[in-house]
């Protein structure tokens, strides 16, 4: 199973540290970065791809207060898609 993010950001150079420094919180909810892309005419447009060990505690983390306040802090400038996987 995968997971497929897709979201603006204010600005990727803010983003990315913020990003990174959340990557225990990915690893406890099973998920795996597998590719991260950015939009070639707007590099300010990330998609992310993980897979992803057990769905629900993934939908769980995608809802959590936790990441909410982490993709403010980010600068993430729009409402995420989420896409599962199969």
């Amino acid at each position: 199973m995968h997971m497929l993010v897709r979201h603006k950001v204010a600005d990727f150079a803010k983003w990315k540290p913020v990003y990174d420094a959340h990557l225990p919180a990915r690893q406890k909810a099973g998920l795996k970065e597998e590719h991260l892309f950015r939009n070639a005419e707007n590099p300010n447009e990330v998609l992310l791809l993980f897979s992803v060990e057990d769905v629900d505690k993934a939908k769980a983390f995608t809802a959590s207060d936790d990441l909410r306040e982490a993709m403010e802090k980010a600068g993430v400038s729009d409402k995420p898609d989420v896409y599962f996987l199969k």
